[in-house]
């Protein structure tokens, strides 16, 4: 558009911040690479080098020609897109801004081609506040233009500077700033007499474009005479840069379908350091079946001239890209699938449809969702990278009793939308019949887990509870359930199989190890008969409350004291297994008997569960003293205990450490233990003679024994002979001869006939022992004994020494010795028992009873 007219002269022309938006109405569906709008930018002088800028660089971009593109593809919203577009002086950094506003323009059913809008950055002029006045100037300034590369010779003249009142006086020149006295210094000098102003050495205006000098008129006293004036050298440009592309290659691509001479695959930029030339080809489409294009592209500044104009190539690859002008179609009105319930991240149905578009591209990658039939959000619908398939996906789990079956209504559709002008609906629509599986399914407890609060002591055999399970499966033909016990680490219960009814097996002790917090833990099992057959648990927490049924205990058991009155006092504890309000605090006390405990210690309790016993008379015999201390809890009612703490009293040195603990210990076997030595001793001698006398009786009785021996129930030909052990004490008459026995390992069938023992039963047949009555024996023992005797007597098998046993011979003497060898050491006679008096008072009474002296 043509820019806004405006009068330089007098004026300062500046740009001024838009406060309008730029609106403008674009195609709904935005490509990458599509141009939208023009930018434009017009000044005061037309000289201003000016570069773009977005707000939103990754959707759009604004080329130095003043084109904004859409970086990438993307759907516009029914709300207006808003960005900034910024120009900037590439020389003064002065920057400019408008926001533009893009509208989706409107669908009336057809595709329609719209012109590209530019957008004019508005100008602002402003007057100086003062009345411009016309001034006389003193300086005359010849007009600077100076064309880059110039040949010289140099120092070149530029132009001369003077003022008018060097007529009367002698005036000094000078020039300052960049390209003088700046750096780059030295590129202008002026000569100070004649006010030469000349340039040293060639300019190159792609490094400096334009120089900004001031000149300066001084008298010889160095007073300024003259004000200083800017002066303003413009380096003109001169064709010495062949253009270059950006890129030696550029790549592009353009949509199929596109139509011949409308469409831009992408813009190739070729620079000069001078200026910038665009060579803008408008590529299109032939054929589908080309998928790639390469092209070489000129680049010529002079506007092409061929004689003056330098020139440049690159090569530019656009591809062909698939538009999405197919959209995915079902295979069927509907599928079907089945899941067992409970079950999740399962796939009940694959669903499939077809796309003609490129395989694995936007257009072709399809997406799935659920339209109706199921508001819990039980399912889910992936899709297969591979085969672009749905995949139903179970994501909660069903229960059968409530939902025996699914109708879902699904679409798809692709990534990117259709292409504009397609006739074909946006998504394709199916339907999903899903049927749930009933399963047997495991009984639960309610509630699990279960509490119950129940006081500590409660006995064997008293109900506790009804702990019952619940089974899902109202559909099944199942029978009632069946309880078990789990896990019950104290042994403490037991449950009723058929109705749940926990009953109580021991008594329930809360200072049980098991216990943990006042809580016992016990888990139990309800199984069905379905099939498979399933099974649930449950845990009881029995929060068991606590009663006084402990009594409290001295801690520790033994302690070490001194022998004097000093401060030396045992601090002793009070443990309670009970808990408050069953426990502390205690008291503690000493008990009325013996007399010689509170005679001898004292106790005094020093808070709740501590207390100090120490001694009450100003001297004790080292030994070792059994203290009973009383002490009674705070529960209602209260339980009270006797605990014995050993106390070890002993010499101490100055520091209170014990200096006789050997001897103490020595001292520790009192008269009770030397007693119960003693009666050890008595008692092991009692065992001996009574074993003795029993083999004595045993003898007798095994001699009278064969007496007594029915002649049915005879065994001794089952009786195995080996070498029996005779002998005995020498005091005894028997007939040692009798008690040898030559060749017993010998076989009765290589014995001689007359080698063989008397007692031994004969080889000739046997004749029929006579028959005993079958009669009870009679009341009389003697009777007895004497049927016994007429049976042995008419036995013709019966050994002649019916009534001796034989022992095979071992020797004469016996190492044991004579149990009369025994003799008591009761009197203790030659004993000297004085050193009893050394163990102290307990002992002393011993040894006045067994100590030296003739009482």
């Amino acid at each position: 558009q043509a820019p806004i007219k405006a009068t330089c002269e007098d004026m300062s022309c500046k740009t001024g911040f838009p406060e309008d938006v730029h609106s403008a109405v674009v195609s709904r569906s935005v490509h990458g690479g599509q141009p939208l709008l023009n930018v434009r930018f017009r000044s005061c002088d037309g000289n201003k080098k000016i570069h773009f800028g977005s707000s939103e660089p990754e959707d759009f971009r604004v080329g130095e020609d003043g084109v904004v593109y859409a970086e990438r593809s993307f759907q516009l919203s029914a709300e207006p897109t808003e960005f900034v577009v910024s120009a900037q002086d590439k020389e003064t950094q002065e920057e400019w801004q408008m926001r533009v506003k893009l509208t989706p323009e409107p669908v009336f059913g057809g595709a329609s081609e719209k012109k590209i809008e530019d957008i004019v950055f508005p100008w602002q002029q402003y007057k100086h506040s003062s009345p411009l006045k016309r001034q006389k100037r003193d300086w005359v300034i010849p007009p600077i233009n100076l064309p880059e590369n110039s040949r010289g010779p140099f120092p070149q003249e530029l132009v001369r500077i003077r003022s008018d009142r060097d007529k009367s006086l002698s005036l000094r020149y000078s020039v300052t700033g960049p390209g003088a006295d700046q750096p780059p210094t030295g590129i202008f000098i002026i000569n100070p007499i004649s006010g030469q102003l000349s340039v040293t050495k060639p300019l190159d205006r792609e490094q400096i474009a334009s120089f900004h000098l001031r000149a300066h008129a001084v008298d010889v006293n160095g007073n300024q005479v003259e004000n200083p004036i800017d002066i303003v050298i413009n380096v003109i440009d001169m064709n010495d840069n062949r253009p270059e592309f950006l890129h030696q290659v550029w790549n592009g691509t353009v949509p199929e379908g596109s139509k011949p001479g409308n469409t831009w695959a992408f813009k190739v930029c070729a620079v000069t350091v001078k200026v910038m030339k665009r060579v803008a080809s408008d590529l299109v489409t032939l054929s589908e079946k080309v998928q790639q294009y390469t092209l070489i592209i000129q680049a010529t500044d002079m506007e092409g001239n061929p004689t003056y104009g330098l020139s440049n190539t690159a090569t530019a690859v656009i591809t062909v890209t698939d538009v999405n002008d197919n959209p995915p179609e079902f295979t069927a009105m509907t599928f079907y699938g089945e899941v067992p319930e409970n079950r999740v991240d399962v796939i009940v149905a694959n669903l499939t449809v077809t796309d003609k578009d490129q395989p694995h591209t936007p257009a072709w990658n399809a997406m799935y969702r659920m339209t109706g039939g199921d508001p819990t959000g039980r399912f889910t619908i992936l899709t297969d990278p591979n085969s672009n398939d749905g995949l139903v996906t179970v994501v909660k789990p069903i229960d059968f009793e409530t939902n025996r079956m699914f109708v879902l209504t699904v679409a798809a559709e692709n990534q990117v939308p259709l292409a504009k002008g397609i006739q074909h609906p946006p998504q394709s629509t199916a339907t999903v019949s899903i049927t749930v599986i009933d399963v047997n399914e495991s009984p639960y407890f309610v509630p699990n887990p279960k509490l119950v609060r129940q006081e500590e002591g409660l006995l064997a055999g008293s109900m506790l509870t009804t702990f019952t399970a619940q089974d899902p499966d109202r559909y099944m033909q199942q029978t009632s359930l069946r309880y078990s016990k789990l896990s019950d680490p104290a042994n403490w219960l037991k449950i009723d199989p058929v109705n749940g009814q926990i009953t109580t097996t021991a008594v329930l002790d809360r200072e049980s190890i098991y216990v943990q917090n006042n809580m016992y833990n016990a888990t139990f099992l309800a199984s069905d008969n379905g099939i498979p057959p399933m099974s649930g648990t449950g845990t009881l927490q029995i929060y068991l409350l606590d009663i006084n049924d402990n009594a409290p205990q001295v801690n520790p058991k033994e302690a070490t004291t001194c022998e004097t009155l000093q401060p030396n006092a045992i601090n002793i504890t009070a443990v309670d297994p009970d808990i408050d309000p069953n426990a502390g605090p205690f008291a503690f006390e000493l008990p009325d008997t013996p007399a010689s405990i509170k005679r001898n210690w004292t106790i005094v309790r020093i808070s709740g569960d501590h207390a100090q016993l120490s001694l009450r008379i100003r001297f004790l015999e080292a030994g070792i003293y059994d203290v009973p201390i009383v002490i009674t809890d705070s529960g209602n009612p209260h339980a009270s205990s006797t605990s014995v703490l050993k106390v070890k009293v002993c010499q101490c040195d100055i520091n209170g450490d014990c200096t006789d603990v050997d001897r103490i210990v020595g001292a520790g076997l009192g008269t009770g233990a030397i007693i119960a030595i003693l009666l050890c001793i008595i008692i092991l001698l009692i065992l001996v003679l009574m074993f003795v006398v029993w083999m004595k009786r045993r003898d007798k009785e095994r001699q009278a024994k064969q007496l007594l021996i029915d002649p049915e129930d005879d065994v001794r030909d089952n009786i195995l002979k080996y070498d029996e052990e005779g002998g005995g004490e020498e005091d005894q008459d028997y007939d040692l001869s009798q008690l040898q026995q030559p060749d017993t390992v010998e076989p009765d069938a290589i014995k001689p006939v007359g080698i063989r023992r008397l007692d031994e039963r004969p080889i000739h047949a046997e004749p029929q022992y006579p028959v005993r009555s079958a009669a009870p024996h009679p009341g009389d023992i003697g009777d007895f004994i004497n049927e016994g005797l007429k049976a042995a007597d008419n036995d013709p098998t019966a050994p002649p020494y019916d009534s001796l046993l034989v022992f095979d011979y071992e020797g004469s003497g016996s190492t044991a010795g004579s149990l009369s060898s025994l003799n008591s050491s009761s009197s203790g006679g030659e004993q000297d028992y004085d050193y009893l008096n050394d163990w102290g008072p307990r002992f002393k009474k011993l040894a006045d009873m067994y100590g030296g002296g003739d009482d």
